[in-house]
């Protein structure tokens, strides 16, 4: 893909993904009290920087686990065809299951994976995604907590990419093509 001309404006800065991460965190803590381990499955690969953030707040035992899936390649669209490209180490029969997303989009993603990790039967499965994009919704699904309401715009930064660039800003910024 070409890389088109962009710059990068803030929209949610470090400190306030910080602040939130943590009330999340207490409220996960919350919903799972008393469970013996909660397995923390990160949807690759946008979601790895939230997910170590949100693990280090939670004040339960967990194990944390990966599945990556895709539905978007270097593209900026979904492709709607969602793809496992990694799957989960461990066994969740049984379990309680918290999914990490980094962002709900259109939905088609979340709503496979989390189909798939119903399918293995957890005891609980519930989801918390950073940023949460109502408008953009094709599936009927929703996180049980999200961070960020953000409008439809096409966003980067705290491990989220545009063709493998700018996961490593530490705020989340709204791309503005130059072009």
């Amino acid at each position: 893909m070409p890389h088109r001309a962009y710059v990068i404006d803030q929209m949610i800065s470090a400190k306030a993904i910080a602040a939130r991460a943590e009330v999340l965190a207490r409220e996960i803590t919350a919903h799972f009290k008393g469970c013996d381990k909660l397995v923390v499955v990160g949807l690759l690969r946008g979601s790895f920087v939230f997910i170590a953030d949100l693990v280090r707040e939670i004040d339960l035992p967990v194990e944390v686990d990966f599945l990556e899936a895709s539905s978007y390649g270097d593209a900026m669209h979904s492709s709607r065809e969602v793809r496992i490209l990694k799957d989960l180490r461990g066994e969740i029969a049984g379990r309680d299951v918290l999914v990490v997303e980094d962002i709900v989009d259109t939905g088609f993603t979340l709503h496979h994976v989390v189909n798939l990790l119903r399918s293995r039967e957890p005891a609980r499965l519930e989801v918390c995604a950073l940023l949460d994009k109502p408008s953009r919704r094709e599936v009927p699904i929703k996180a049980t907590w999200t961070g960020f309401e953000i409008p439809d715009e096409f966003v980067v930064g705290y491990g989220i990419d545009f063709a493998q660039r700018n996961r490593n800003l530490p705020y989340i910024g709204k791309v503005r093509f130059t072009e």
